[in-house]
């Protein structure tokens, strides 16, 4: 199973409003992500997975612009502390993309959020949201991330906000950045040491005689 299908299978990209560094889309990392290191096809996926995954990740969808934004918001929403690295060194950039390919419905709410957000920003500061100081970027973050105390004129940044924070935290937590940052183990053998000598006392044996 894939990242793509493991995603779908815990139910993360079906709540949607309910790996690269930065914001250009390298067609290396792309490989890497899609196939294996070499370009080949990963064990316990189908062929058709294979060629879907490939032709999606061979697609480009948004601009050079629309990345950098969907980077600058990644990194305000998941930005890089003493735990572990930012959602743009996680990769969540390129996951973003790829979801948004993977799952049409995303597209129009993605890109009119995007646009949305640099045309407010365009009349609030006189700048697209990239080009913005970041106490500015803040401010304009702070309006949109608390639907509670949104005024209504913003729903349409706050529905976009949604988005784009369950795309991030499902693209942080899944790659191996966020499952180290939560401190997953995986499946480790397990050591078993005996019964514990105050068990044994309690129902009248000898530790001694187990452990000398």
């Amino acid at each position: 199973m894939n990242r793509r299908e493991t995603l779908k299978a815990l139910g993360l990209i079906a709540a949607g409003s309910g790996v690269l560094a930065g914001s250009c889309k390298s067609d290396t990392t792309k490989q890497a992500v899609a196939t294996g290191p070499e370009g080949e096809k990963l064990p316990g996926v189908q062929d058709f997975e294979h060629e879907r995954t490939a032709s999606l990740y061979a697609e480009d969808f948004f601009n050079d612009h629309e990345m950098a934004t969907i980077t600058v918001l990644g990194d305000i929403i998941i930005p890089k502390d003493d735990i572990s690295g930012s959602a743009s060194e996680a990769g969540v950039p390129a996951f973003i993309e790829f979801i948004v390919k993977d799952i049409p419905s995303y597209k129009i709410p993605m890109r009119g959020g995007l646009k949305w957000l640099d045309v407010h920003c365009q009349k609030r500061f006189g700048s697209a949201f990239i080009k913005c100081k970041n106490d500015q970027q803040i401010a304009v973050i702070d309006d949109i991330a608390y639907p509670e105390k949104a005024k209504p004129e913003m729903a349409q940044g706050v529905s976009f906000f949604s988005l784009i924070r369950d795309l991030t935290s499902s693209g942080f937590f899944t790659a191996e950045i966020g499952v180290k940052d939560i401190g997953y183990q995986g499946n480790r053998p397990g050591v078993w040491n005996g019964v514990p000598a105050e068990v044994l006392k309690e129902h009248g044996f000898d530790a001694e005689l187990f452990f000398g």
